[in-house]
């Protein structure tokens, strides 16, 4: 316990001064190449470390693979949704500088990208916005899941974290009383953020079309890598190729094809189901409407 109690606060302070050596070299920084901008529950942690692998992909920095204390890299930043308050130098900070990125590049061979992954992106009401002014050129990366699949995996997650009180139907029932006035406080307030608009928003999270609008209004599709979680799922390898083709990048094995994050559930009742299937109906459609045929459910 007394060297636990030694050990957080020298992690801090390490952190602390890691990150300010960022901000100071921030215009060596160019920033990320893509974002994955999610959505949540969707796989984005699975797709991210897969990533993670590849010679081609600069990590976020620091990274664990030279920090003593951390057991893992940086998955996302948060900058265009609850970090926005801080100046954009805070958000370059996270990012290798652009002559690590060219030794790695000489080392393998290739040209190297790095980017991160955030999935309340997609759902925040001014993170396209914000992204279009830093990162215009970034690579968008979406992975859609099966809205009433995400939905429940969404709720079950806060569940077991202790965080939601409510069995499942009477969290769908509460989500407009919670969530009401939440996103045009966002929209309002830069320095805004909203737990309930965050991790309470179980449906309004899967109907995916309206956020999807948002960020088609300042990234054009060219520019989009779309997969639905159901397909990196079922083949791993082949989702990765179809991403690593879209960032301009060299094939790799998996060495570890293994969903990341994943957590058991139990079966959702029929009624909630269908209730829950009449309500998305729209918004399905919408999304084919969208992104493309191949991006629906059956």
């Amino acid at each position: 316990m007394a060297g636990s109690s030694f050990v957080a606060p020298v992690r801090r302070a390490g952190r602390a001064l890691v990150l300010d050596w960022g901000i100071l070299t921030a215009r060596l920084r160019s920033g990320p190449d893509f974002l994955l901008i999610g959505a949540k529950r969707s796989g984005s942690t699975s797709l991210y470390r897969y990533l993670g692998e590849h010679p081609q992909v600069a990590p976020l920095f620091p990274s664990a693979r030279h920090v003593p204390w951390m057991r893992e890299d940086q998955k996302g930043v948060h900058y265009f949704d609850t970090h926005a308050a801080h100046r954009l130098a805070w958000y370059r900070a996270h990012f290798r500088t652009d002559a690590s990125r060219a030794r790695q590049s000489r080392r393998v061979g290739a040209p190297v990208v790095t980017g991160e992954a955030s999935p309340y992106y997609l759902f925040h009401p001014r993170a396209a916005e914000r992204a279009v002014v830093a990162v215009p050129n970034a690579r968008i990366i979406v992975l859609l899941r099966e809205p009433v699949a995400r939905t429940y995996s969404h709720w079950s997650e806060q569940r077991r974290n202790g965080v939601e009180t409510l069995d499942f139907e009477a969290a769908l029932d509460a989500e407009a009383a919670r969530t009401a006035g939440e996103e045009a406080r966002l929209i309002a307030d830069p320095a805004a953020v909203s737990f309930p608009h965050e991790q309470q928003s179980y449906v309004a999270q899967s109907e995916y079309a309206p956020a999807l609008e948002r960020w088609l209004a300042h990234f054009p599709r060219p520019s989009w890598c779309v997969l639905r979680s159901e397909d990196l799922y079922a083949d791993p390898q082949a989702a990765f190729d179809r991403v690593t083709d879209a960032l301009g990048i060299g094939g790799h094995r998996l060495a570890d094809p293994r969903p990341w994050n994943a957590a058991p559930r139990e079966e959702l009742a029929a009624e909630t189901r269908r209730r829950l299937d009449d309500h998305f109906g729209p918004f399905r459609t919408r999304v084919a409407e969208l992104l493309g045929p191949e991006v629906t459910w059956p």
